[in-house]
Formats: structure tokens, C-alpha cells, sequence
């Protein structure tokens, strides 16, 4: 049983350091506020993280530049705050994206 809670617990840090890619990715697809991110980030198995990951994900892409956020009004409840990608953020992700593909790459080498 301590295997399994070994394993979930790598796992986990391995979703964490994947997130800003993963995020960065959603937002290519275009702009979104937090829950609808995290909602996207479902879709895909293994890809889901909370808010308390998604949040200081945003904010530091935002303090550098990599998204720009936009507060506006909500029909249901208080304003949301909407967040896209920037040339800056594009330009990051490709990087991150190239990036992995190789370090992928390598790694399904490995275990084979």
C-alpha cells in the first residue's frame, strides 16, 4: 500500500511542474476564466489540478507577461476575471512545448 501512495505522490509533483505548460496550452485554444481552465484541463486524464495549483500558475504568467487578465462582469455571481495568452506567453509555450517533446522523447527511450 505505501507503493501506491509513493506513487500518487510523484505523480502529483509531476502534474504540478506540468502544469504552466498545460495551462499555457489551454489558453491557445483561447481565453478563459479559472473554472472554465480548470474544466478543459479535465477533459484530458491525468491532466486535472485545483484551483490552488491553477491560480499561482496564472499569476505568475501574468507577472511575467505571459497572459494578460481582464476582470468583467458575471450574469451569475461576482465579475470573473478572463485570462489569454500573450505574444510573449505563445512564444514561451512553443519553447516549452519544443522542450518537451524532447525531454518525451528521451524519456520513452529510456524505459523501453
Amino acid at each position: 500500500m505505501t507503493e501506491d501512495k509513493d506513487i500518487r505522490g510523484w505523480i502529483t509533483q509531476l502534474r504540478k511542474g506540468l502544469a504552466e505548460l498545460c495551462v499555457l496550452a489551454c489558453l491557445r485554444g483561447g481565453e478563459a476564466y479559472g473554472y472554465e481552465l480548470l474544466r478543459r484541463l479535465r477533459e484530458f486524464p491525468g491532466l486535472s489540478i485545483t484551483e490552488g495549483t491553477l491560480y499561482p500558475v496564472l499569476n505568475r504568467a501574468a507577472e511575467a507577461g505571459w497572459v494578460a487578465m481582464e476582470h468583467r462582469p458575471s450574469v451569475t455571481g461576482p465579475p470573473r476575471r478572463y485570462y489569454r495568452l500573450t505574444s510573449a506567453g505563445t512564444k514561451r509555450l512553443e519553447g516549452m512545448i519544443a522542450a518537451w517533446r524532447e525531454i518525451g522523447a528521451s524519456v520513452e527511450r529510456l524505459v523501453r
